[in-house]
């Protein structure tokens, strides 16, 4: 892989944090656990307390001793402080509690990105690029203050108060404002719209206990616009729920198919299987996966694939056959520990080898280097164990799914300056202070669509950002800008749209220049014979 791209990936890799890979069934499955009476590890901590020459802090002493055993397991078994429990499990559970906005901090400011529908900051009126100021009379404006300082100081329980002073262009005043906090959805499902007259697409960010209603949802409303092919993107979704991943496969397959099966050494075979007639059961589909989808997005991948039901395209997911069960403790802490396997219905366990340690494993992907994983050379197959698909095609076990069209990185856009623009922020930066001078322009357009066809048809935005940039005391060459100008336009694009249509028109804008997406709309009208052994 070009090292251009690997601190963008390996960024993606840590925002996912804990959830990385990660699958899920419910807590305890309905089982009881007997546990040994010997602990070893408390009569050790009760001797350190009696006898240990200085004052130590316990509390850290058993969390690092409890991770050190984890890790001994496999790199998904977890534990999870009381602390952050409650934070770690709100983007799974689809809600959580607040006064519903987006927000970034600007220039040590925080910035409403954008209110969410429905929420009760959107209700009150608060806009897009408003910055928040003050919060309960304490200054928060040029202080250095952090993202989760800032969660800290908004979300709280259904039903409290907040009082909030806002600085909103062009007002002479702080304007003040009393937000009561609420429930506040998180959608999983971040775009749903027509890439032409026959082909919709869905782009799916995680698998949550909302998802599956999300996508149902949003299959109906493309229906309704004309869909007959389906274009489904799990790139850089690292799982969730099982029972979301089983789901939504089971309104893509046909009655009384195999999804998946799990087994473990104390977790006897369960099976998964579609059970009822889906919404989506005959048309061409098309999926795109990447090293970023892991688990949940694994097995929709896996099971389409061995059924033929439909066509791969991207790059190999990075290859988690684990599901995790979430174990309560006394304190309120958790334990996600690793109880079973999954299976493809052709039989198939897509985990890569974990003996290396934690880090080896998660950077695992940077050792894909090109042209290995390219179209034209691929031999990453090497001596993994074969299986067929229903069809009769060959697939392989051990190190994820692998694609039926291979997308490589294009190394081509990758420059230096690029990765700075990335690692720095430069792109939101620059999108929210030009959002904020224009969005009386920006409401003019009546949708994504006619902003994609007709905004900025000189290139002026790129032309503005690249003297942002030199404003910043970056220094680049012409070459950076050729290898990655194009690029960096279109994402200036994107996120403008997202300013006034939130993620859907991102994706909209986005996807006209993803080499991904046009590779899924080819791969639609060679359909038929890209299924063939």
């Amino acid at each position: 892989m070009n090292k251009n791209w690997q601190p963008l990936i390996y960024g993606i890799l840590i925002g996912l944090g804990v959830t990385i890979g990660m699958i899920m069934r419910p807590a305890g499955a309905g089982r009881s656990l007997l546990l040994s009476g010997s602990n070893k590890f408390s009569e050790i901590i009760d001797l350190v307390n009696a006898a240990y020459v200085d004052t130590v802090n316990f509390e850290e002493l058993e969390n690092d001793a409890i991770n050190e055993v984890l890790q001994k397991l496999d790199p998904h078994s977890v534990y999870i402080p009381a602390s952050e429990l409650k934070a770690v499990n709100e983007p799974l559970e689809g809600n959580f509690e607040g006064i519903g906005i987006e927000f970034n901090v600007i220039n040590d400011t925080i910035v409403v990105v954008t209110p969410i529908t429905g929420g009760p900051s959107h209700q009150l009126g608060i806009q897009a690029g408003d910055r928040i100021v003050k919060v309960n009379g304490k200054n928060v404006a040029h202080i250095n203050i952090k993202t989760d300082e800032v969660v800290k100081l908004l979300k709280g329980k259904k039903g409290t108060e907040v009082k909030v002073s806002i600085y909103r262009s062009g007002y002479l005043k702080l304007i003040e404002y009393t937000i009561v906090r609420n429930t506040i959805p998180i959608y999983s499902v971040d775009a749903a719209y027509m890439l032409n007259k026959q082909a919709g697409y869905i782009k799916i960010s995680r698998f949550a206990a909302t998802t599956y209603e999300e996508f149902k949802a949003a299959l109906l409303k493309l229906k309704q616009k004309g869909m007959q092919q389906l274009v489904l993107d799990l790139r850089g979704n690292p799982g969730g729920y099982l029972s979301a991943a089983t789901e939504i496969c089971d309104e893509l397959l046909d009655d009384d198919k195999l999804i998946v099966y799990t087994s473990g050494r104390t977790s006897p075979r369960v099976d998964y299987r579609s059970t009822r007639e889906g919404l989506f059961e005959q048309g061409k589909l098309v999926v795109l996966i990447d090293e970023g989808s892991a688990s949940a997005s694994e097995i929709v991948s896996g099971a389409i694939q061995d059924w033929d039901r439909g066509v791969i395209v991207g790059r190999r997911s990075f290859g988690k056959g684990l599901v995790q069960e979430p174990f309560q403790l006394k304190d309120g802490s958790a334990v996600r520990l690793t109880v079973s396997r999954y299976y493809t219905p052709s039989g198939r366990s897509i985990q890569k080898p974990y003996d290396d340690d934690v880090d080896a494993y998660e950077h695992e992907i940077f050792d894909r280097d090109q042209p290995v994983e390219t179209e034209k050379k691929d031999t990453s197959d090497k001596g993994k164990k074969v299986y067929k698909t229903q069809a009769g095609r060959v697939v392989y076990g051990g190190g994820g799914v692998k694609p039926d069209i291979q997308n490589p990185f294009d190394t081509a856009i990758a420059s230096s300056l690029l990765t700075r623009v990335y690692a720095e922020g430069l792109l939101n930066r620059f999108v929210f202070t030009y959002a904020e001078k224009n969005r009386k322009e920006l409401k003019s357009y009546l949708s994504y669509a006619e902003f994609e066809k007709t905004f900025d048809s000189r290139n002026q935005l790129f032309e503005q950002f690249l003297q942002y940039i030199k404003s910043q005391n970056i220094s680049f060459s012409q070459a950076d800008v050729d290898r990655s100008g194009q690029w960096m336009s279109t994402v200036l694009r994107a996120l403008l749209a997202r300013q006034q249509w939130k993620d859907e028109g991102y994706y909209y804008v986005l996807n006209k220049q993803d080499k991904a997406v046009a590779k899924a709309l080819n791969a639609l009208g060679e359909y038929e014979d890209l299924l063939k052994p």
